[in-house]
């Protein structure tokens, strides 16, 4: 048995070290909080994914009594991206988590289906994407989705 380190970037900033455009979309991420369907958890998330295009796609987290049949504000957004815009890559995704009547002091981790589809989306454009996430106190920035899960799983491991 051998040990391999696996290393992963993140740069953690203030709204300030942001660009205007980075900042923009992380706006819009925390505004679409507001859009977010969450009567169980109480814990609102809200997704924004800029195209290489320009184009923005807003994801806000939808639940429902019948778990797991919900679905996170991060999918919701880049799913709707790629059926909307099948042939345009996603350049950066911001997203923002807000309950007990604030956004949350520390930024919102995604979850594991999330980050899979993330390193997919990325995967399949073969391009990075920048992930930022907010947090009140501080904020994530990932120069791309596969710094959040360095061990993927792809179509090629799909392959005998």
């Amino acid at each position: 048995m051998r040990d391999i380190v696996i290393k992963t970037n993140v740069h953690a900033c203030q709204m300030n070290e942001l660009t205007e455009e980075e900042r923009e979309l992380v706006e819009i991420a925390k505004n679409q909080t507001n859009n977010s369907y969450c009567p169980y958890s109480k814990f609102h998330v809200g997704a924004a994914a800029k195209l290489e295009n320009g184009i923005i796609i807003k994801g806000a987290n939808q639940e429902n009594a019948a778990y797991p049949s919900g679905l996170c504000a991060e999918r919701s957004a880049l799913f709707a991206a790629g059926a909307n815009y099948p042939d345009v890559p996603v350049t950066t995704l911001a997203i923002a988590c807000f309950t007990d009547g604030h956004f949350t002091d520390e930024p919102g981790s995604p979850c594991g289906s999330c980050r899979q589809v993330m390193i997919e989306t990325e995967h399949r454009y073969g391009k990075p994407m920048k992930v930022i996430l907010y947090g009140e106190k501080e904020l994530f920035v990932f120069d791309n989705a596969s710094d959040l899960m360095p061990v993927g799983f792809f179509s090629e491991d799909l392959k005998g």
